[in-house]
């Protein structure tokens, strides 16, 4: 039988805050639902000291607030697994983001495990224990919750406090400590929930063939639709889907029956956002070109396949070395972006540049020989 211990009062947020006084690291989950909302609606949350289980219901507690003392205490590690949603989830519900981090997804592909490995994988490889996943696809909102549920509930952060353990024993004293680290510093970074509005159309494939003026309205359409699914808590989809804002944006779409026939936009989205679409697309219209976004490089043209190739072995074989995941040190769209940056093009020493996401550690684990083999092939 799982122990612990299910909060369901502001009052038993005390307790858990005054659990987690004297001890240096807590695992921490979330179980949320996102069916037709922007935002995340968190179901339970759930922390585990490595003596007390707890398992917080949010839903009839009034203020979470006791729990940001935990979430931000710079003396107290909370450990997650892939835990980019789990980030969103606590800073719409608390307006926070947790610090200091130490994600098991990422550990494991530091240490070699796996990359992207997912959280029952995890367990089997380190605890060997085969996790039941009959709860997966659960309605954490529903209520009551079954036994069943809140022992799965429980059990996952447990166990995550058990992995955490073996990871940092295999971690500690070795330069990928620093490694697991810095990924996790920068999980709180970019939740797409507070991204601005006004920069939300540079997520837009196929910029580099839009004039000035055809990005400033795909700009003014963007972050409108942003604005408007924050506001209506609906999907971005649910408002207009990204591709009728291109459709709208190239065929300069000028009519309600257009946007329905050109932009195929389904008829209550036109009924209902239509007139704004238009009006937004007649003022951006007037923006002088001087004033509008600058032109975007294309950063999907072709690379040198032989060059890719190699660069690609490069990654392997350095990741053979270091006993690491080949996808943690680079990926493939950032070997290319590599391989664009050549800013000496046709002249007999080439200067490429390090793509920003080679930076830090990577920058020593692999960029710098990775610049190293295409100055010499020159």
């Amino acid at each position: 039988m799982v122990e612990y211990t299910y909060i369901e009062e502001d009052a038993g947020l005390v307790d858990v805050v005054e659990a987690c006084r004297d001890v240096s690291v807590i695992a921490i989950d979330t179980e949320f639902a996102r069916f037709n909302t922007y935002y995340p609606i968190v179901g339970l949350i759930q922390i585990y000291t490595g003596t007390a289980c707890f398992i917080i219901d949010p839903l009839p507690i009034d203020d979470l607030s006791p729990l940001g003392e935990l979430l931000i205490r710079a003396d107290l590690l909370k450990v997650f697994h892939a835990c980019s949603e789990d980030m969103e989830v606590f800073q719409h519900a608390m307006g926070l983001v947790p610090s200091p981090v130490h994600d098991t997804q990422i550990a494991g592909a530091v240490l070699g495990v796996g990359f992207s490995m997912g959280y029952q994988a995890m367990v089997e490889h380190y605890l060997d224990i085969s996790l039941s996943k009959d709860e997966t696809r659960s309605d954490w909102l529903a209520r009551p919750l079954s036994n069943s549920q809140l022992d799965y509930a429980a059990l996952d952060v447990i166990h995550l406090l058990q992995v955490y353990h073996k990871q940092a024993a295999d971690l500690a004293g070795t330069p990928k400590a620093h490694w697991v680290e810095a990924e996790a510093a920068g999980l709180g970074q970019n939740i797409p929930t507070t991204i601005d509005p006004e920069t939300w159309y540079l997520k837009t494939k196929g910029l580099w063939q839009l004039t000035r003026r055809q990005l400033n309205q795909l700009k003014a359409l963007c972050a409108w639709r942003e604005v408007t699914a924050r506001r209506e808590d609906k999907p971005r989809n649910r408002v207009v889907d990204q591709k009728a804002l291109m459709l709208i944006v190239r065929k300069d779409l000028n009519t309600r029956h257009e946007l329905q026939q050109e932009a195929d936009m389904m008829p209550r989205q036109v009924r209902k956002y239509g007139d704004d679409i238009l009006q937004l697309l007649a003022e951006a219209k007037l923006v002088p070109d001087a004033e509008c976004p600058e032109l975007v490089d294309r950063d999907d043209s072709p690379v040198n396949s032989k060059k890719l190739k190699k660069l690609k072995q490069i990654v392997e074989a350095r990741a053979r070395e270091l006993s690491v995941a080949p996808e943690l040190l680079t990926k493939r769209r950032h070997l290319e972006k590599l391989l664009r940056s050549n800013t000496n093009t046709g002249a007999a020493k080439p200067r490429y540049q390090l793509p920003e996401e080679l930076d830090g550690w990577r920058d020593q684990a692999i960029g710098q020989a990775l610049l190293e083999a295409l100055h010499h092939e020159e």
